[in-house]
């Protein structure tokens, strides 16, 4: 969803955004029409063919759309708007395996939905990132994980040792849609808009039972709560209510009066603060989320202080580590263990038995894919350790796939040495890939 927007496109966001910085209380009252002008839909309709959606509960895939005519089935949509005669379908809920064994719930509009939500986030997200604070990285233009990861570490270089690593219960699912609204009420006036995202947030979501039944749950709207995880627009309104938090927070002067500065990147944050401040830090954190009507995690919220414990945060594990050339201790996020293992399996994944009919090139290209985005995004702090592990368990798995495939003996270290591996073979060695690291004193 990436893509680069068309000219026209391009001139619309950057003209809201203008307008929207220039003047903080500005409503935008004349928003709708934007959203089926037919350079914004197929744009919209491009960033979803180009991200690859599964079919929502209508089953029409992107092949059904263009063999019966992508450009009618734009006509029809537009018309539809146009006319207020647009409703969404009903949300397809499957379930995706979590690394620790649990289930967490996916939501699959219609591919005509994803592409309405995302020409209205085409439009509503140049400004309302105005309004965004920088404590937000999560689903925002120009940032990523990894600054929020580099955030938290500039915050433990600076003193703010103590840290509140906070869990929320179900975030995208607690939202309440009264309070949601008005955030989003607050810089647009334009009803139609508005009337729109409400019919999202309480769209019925269809599910499958243990026999293979069709179920169909209208939760949201009974409950006046959530907006389904895999919404296209979800991330947009989830920041928007998060941003009361922060707001809040820095508004009340707890920031200052408690020297403690949250890091969120969607429904995760965690606050970092001055030594003796944590459970002050905490106590007001729950008052305030419960204000919010959403609720903590207690189980998994916790308060460490460092660098005589640890904490996990986006897939790294901050801590205690050691100079390899001089001893030297330092804190810094290094990749959390579980993510080693996580890469581990899908490894032997791509390299299963059931893959023995495909060619050597292609298992390689699968495997190097998958490593160069693990690399890209574990490149912070001491990796060598966990990138040594891995390497050693691509190479183990690629000698016994090429060992079964050409029914040789052994364990095939004699046959696929390491320089054939990563030489003829082309394979990624992660130990050689850039990384940068993060000094801080330990």
């Amino acid at each position: 969803m990436s893509l680069t927007p068309p000219e026209s496109v391009w001139k619309l966001q950057t003209a809201l955004h203008a307008k929207a910085k220039a003047a903080p209380g500005y409503r935008f009252y004349a928003l709708y029409d934007k959203l089926y002008r037919r350079d914004v839909l197929h744009h919209a309709y491009r960033c979803w063919r180009a991200n690859r959606g599964s079919p929502g509960v209508d089953e029409q895939s992107f092949e059904d759309i263009e063999s019966s005519g992508l450009e009618d089935w734009l006509d029809a949509l537009t018309q539809d708007l146009s006319n207020k005669n647009y409703r969404p379908d009903p949300v397809k809920r499957v379930w995706i395996p979590k690394p620790d064994g649990k289930e967490r719930p996916l939501g699959i509009p219609t591919i005509r939905d994803r592409v309405v939500q995302m020409a209205a986030v085409l439009v509503m997200q140049p400004i309302f990132e105005t309004d965004l604070p920088e404590e937000q990285f999560g689903y925002r233009p120009g940032k990523s994980a990894l600054q929020a990861v580099e955030a938290v570490q500039q915050h433990l270089d600076a003193g703010y040792t103590e840290v509140v690593d906070a869990d929320l219960s179900g975030y995208f699912d607690s939202i309440p849609h009264a309070e949601l609204m008005k955030s989003v009420a607050r810089r647009i006036s334009d009803r139609h808009l508005l009337h729109l995202v409400k019919m999202w947030l309480e769209a019925p979501v269809e599910g499958t039972d243990e026999h293979g039944r069709k179920q169909r749950t209208t939760r949201n709207k009974d409950e006046g709560r959530g907006t389904p995880q895999g919404g296209v627009i979800s991330p947009l309104l989830a920041n928007l209510y998060m941003r009361r938090f922060i707001v809040g927070w820095k508004r009340s002067e707890h920031e200052q009066r408690l020297a403690a500065h949250i890091v969120n990147y969607a429904d995760d944050f965690v606050i970092c603060c001055k030594p003796g401040k944590a459970d002050e830090v905490m106590a007001v954190m729950r008052r305030m989320m419960g204000e919010l009507r959403l609720r903590v995690n207690e189980k998994k919220t916790r308060r460490c202080t460092l660098p005589g414990e640890t904490f996990d945060f986006l897939g790294y594990t901050f801590g205690r580590c050691y100079s390899i050339k001089t001893g030297r201790a330092y804190l810094s996020p290094s990749p959390k263990k579980s993510k080693v293992q996580q890469m581990s399996r899908e490894v032997s994944a791509l390299t299963d038995r059931r893959w023995y009919w495909k060619d050597v090139s292609q298992i390689v290209a699968s495997l190097n894919a998958r490593l160069s985005g693990w690399a890209n995004y574990f490149c912070l702090g001491p990796v060598r350790k966990a990138r040594r592990t891995v390497d050693k368990h691509v190479r183990k798995r690629m000698r016994q796939w090429l060992c079964e495939k050409h029914r040789v003996r052994g364990r095939g270290y004699t046959r696929y040495p390491d320089e054939y591996l990563h030489g003829e073979l082309g394979l990624i060695q992660l130990e050689g890939q850039p990384h940068r690291l993060l000094w801080a004193k330990g």
